[in-house]
């Protein structure tokens, strides 16, 4: 497990986002060096769809392409982001947990939206979290990653305390709601999900 020390440590986080078009899956990981949020490098990955939609196993849809464009990277990050889920999940192991302990890299899942669990709201300011829950236990946070703007649901994936993924995810978060590691593999993988 990966303190919160070891995370306001790491410099180079990659950030992995997969689109899946025509049953191809689309993934672009984006290496964002911190403090700056400067991106360095991009790399892509895609990969031939070879497993069913079906809800809740979407990992095995994208993990494939997701690991090749990690791997593909030129730089080894220090820790991952992943736009998707890693324990707050119905089967408690969602892509952030497949992709960190493929990688056996730090991971954590940053999503837009809630998958399971309840949460009170979490306070306006940055930084404010609360407890996302299922069935009494702890899966995850949701956290405000900019004032008064919706929150993101943060869980752990590999090799990280949940303490860890949230502190990371708020170094790797400025202008904008999401990650910028994320941002920028969004925007790309969106790009190229398009042309």
């Amino acid at each position: 497990m990966v303190t919160t020390g070891s995370a306001r440590r790491a410099s180079l986080v990659a950030g992995v986002d997969v689109h899946v078009r025509h049953e191809t899956a689309i993934a672009v990981s984006a290496l964002v060096h911190l403090p700056t949020l400067e991106l360095r490098e991009t790399a892509t990955a895609e990969e031939p769809v070879r497993f069913p939609y079906l809800t809740g196993l979407l990992a095995f849809r994208e993990l494939p392409a997701a690991l090749a464009a990690v791997e593909r990277l030129r730089t080894t990050p220090q820790a991952v982001l992943v736009d998707g889920h890693g324990l707050a999940h119905p089967r408690r192991f969602g892509l952030a947990c497949h992709l960190g302990l493929s990688l056996d890299l730090p991971t954590a899942g940053c999503a837009k939206s809630r998958l399971v669990g309840d949460y009170p709201m979490p306070d306006g300011p940055r930084g404010s979290q609360a407890a996302l829950t299922l069935r009494g236990e702890v899966v995850g946070a949701v956290l405000r990653t900019r004032a008064d703007v919706a929150p993101v649901f943060v869980s752990v994936g590999h090799r990280l305390s949940l303490q860890a993924a949230t502190a990371l995810v708020l170094r790797c978060t400025g202008r904008y709601r999401q990650p910028e590691p994320l941002r920028q593999a969004h925007l790309a993988a969106r790009a190229l999900a398009r042309a």
